[in-house]
């Protein structure tokens, strides 16, 4: 079974031009609606650093979701923004960037992975005892272009550390897209494979015209939860000058649905496509 996560908040994030609350709350209410497993639909980070998400609390207050099976999460970049994301008992997950890069990890979160290690310790421990599941990011996990030392071992490292603090969850991100086909494959079959009682999703960043041959890549790696965005919008802001886009949710699921039949509402998720192409301007 295939796992899909819609990513509005990556999608928005970088976008220079404020989107009214009013917009996102209508986009991502009609998300909900489609059948995705998890929406990534907003951050708790300073607004100075994504002005953009300084209204995730606004936009939380005016979902629906009576009626929806998707579970809501929400991207965190140190304790202070966990604790404000752990009042919501809307959110079922928090997520937080975990940089196996220290050059990136600095221009990201403005700490040290070792900082950031105590952090996740901090953030492990508001999770449990709200009731929510951590998520962890690992940024940067399929090479970095600062030179800064790479391989599966280094995320075998960080990744039982942070599991022995009852995390169970972890993202591997393409956060540069630039992660050969090859390699993204070698790195699922030395996680994925490895790690039996762990879960390991795909946050790959990609171009339009390279996308299915990572996420085949990923799916030959033993990947089955992938990060998606209606679109292929997004990137992060802080990684390059150019954002590198998602992959894209419509292509994504035709793919898949040759596979597998994605239990998807497909009048909802055409309306999604209508009200994305409104607010970003697809075609």
């Amino acid at each position: 079974m295939i796992k899909f996560i819609e990513c509005p908040r990556d999608a928005m994030q970088g976008i220079p031009i404020l989107i009214p609350t009013e917009k996102k709350i209508k986009y991502i209410q009609s998300l909900l609606e489609v059948g995705f497993d998890v929406i990534d639909f907003g951050s708790f980070v300073s607004p100075k650093v994504i002005p953009q998400m300084a209204d995730t609390s606004e936009v939380l207050k005016g979902l629906d979701l009576t009626n929806t099976k998707s579970k809501l999460l929400a991207i965190v970049a140190n304790t202070k923004g966990a604790m404000e994301a752990c009042l919501h008992p809307q959110i079922d997950f928090i997520g937080y960037p975990f940089s196996i890069s220290e050059t990136f990890q600095q221009r990201n979160t403005n700490s040290s992975i070792g900082e950031s290690f105590e952090r996740v310790k901090k953030i492990a421990l508001l999770t449990h005892e709200s009731g929510k599941e951590l998520v962890i990011y690992i940024s940067m996990g399929f090479g970095n272009p600062y030179g800064d030392a790479f391989n599966v071992d280094i995320i075998h490292h960080w990744v039982e550390k942070i599991a022995s603090l009852g995390v169970n969850i972890f993202s591997l991100s393409d956060t540069i897209g630039v992660a050969t086909p090859e390699l993204i494959t070698e790195v699922f079959k030395g996680t994925v494979g490895y790690y039996n009682d762990l879960e390991f999703g795909a946050h790959l960043h990609s171009a339009p015209y390279n996308w299915l041959p990572k996420v085949k890549a990923a799916y030959k790696g033993g990947c089955r939860r992938f990060d998606v965005a209606i679109g292929g919008l997004g990137g992060c802001p802080l990684a390059k000058d150019q954002l590198v886009g998602n992959l894209a949710t419509e292509y994504f699921v035709n793919f898949f649905r040759k596979q597998f039949k994605p239990e998807f509402d497909e009048k909802a998720f055409e309306r999604s496509l209508r009200i994305a192409n409104e607010i970003f301007h697809l075609s």
